[in-house]
């Protein structure tokens, strides 16, 4: 007599039950691998912090090392700019006294210094450029000054950091890419299309025309006109009129011809 008794399948379970198995070994795998990648990321910083200590004389020295340095900090969480301080309860080995070994003091007093010479001479050159200056200038006149931290050159990419520094401070002053160079803004008007499109048609020549606009953009004339009276007016542009047609120079441009 055949038997009568069925064979045991994922029938014999509710639906519940394989859901629930499922979740806790989901949850199983992730706890597993967030520990993992938390062991892997203390050993990281661990080594790069003996490595900051082995290495700390060229990251002092040499500009482009210590950018390299910051970025592979900044890549594990570790903010020199934001996790700087130096315990009081001598805990060692934490990344908020490696930038501190690694520069020989507080990593915010020498960004502090740096953002304050930056503010200094923004402020300084405003009656000439408008409140917009290159990079590069502001770091070849920090350079002609004073030491700042102990005898360190300065980078753009130091420049960079101290002035996002000032972002909390609502300063207004922030660094934008325009065209191929990166300038410093240190006033809080808003550049429109027109003008940044023009300021970057300017590092070609050093000028630009109301013709060249026209030709070159296809502007009509009133809305090319109406972009050069704005960018006069806001001293980023200097006006030329020895020429047959007014010239609108960019005060970055004669101040990179001096150097020449």
């Amino acid at each position: 007599m055949a038997s009568s008794r069925r064979g045991v399948g994922l029938s014999a379970f509710s639906n519940a039950a394989i859901n629930n198995a499922y979740t806790n070994h989901g949850s199983t795998l992730r706890a597993a691998h967030v520990e993992s990648l938390q062991t892997q990321l203390s050993v990281f910083q661990q080594l790069l912090h003996q490595f900051s200590i082995t290495h700390g004389k060229g990251i002092r020295s040499n500009p482009t090392f210590r950018a390299e340095f910051a970025r592979m900090c900044n890549a594990i969480g570790v903010d020199p700019l934001a996790s700087s301080h130096t315990s009081k309860e001598g805990g060692k080995g934490t990344g908020s006294n490696m930038w501190a070994q690694v520069l020989g003091g507080n990593v915010n007093d020498f960004y502090f210094e740096v953002a304050v010479r930056v503010v200094q001479l923004c402020r300084e050159t405003r009656a000439e450029n408008g409140g917009m200056i290159e990079v590069a200038e502001i770091r070849r006149r920090i350079q002609k000054g004073k030491s700042i931290g102990g005898g360190m050159e300065v980078s753009d990419d130091d420049i960079g950091r101290a002035v996002k520094s000032l972002e909390p401070l609502g300063s207004g002053f922030t660094v934008m890419n325009l065209g191929k160079k990166q300038m410093i803004r240190s006033i809080p008007k808003e550049l429109n299309t027109d003008q940044s499109t023009v300021l970057e048609a300017i590092q070609v020549l050093g000028f630009v025309t109301v013709s060249m606009l026209l030709d070159n953009l296809n502007w009509e004339q009133a809305r090319a006109m109406a972009v050069m009276d704005d960018l006069v007016a806001d001293s980023l542009v200097w006006v030329d009129l020895q020429c047959d047609e007014t010239e609108y120079w960019s005060p970055t441009f004669i101040h990179d011809s001096d150097q020449r």
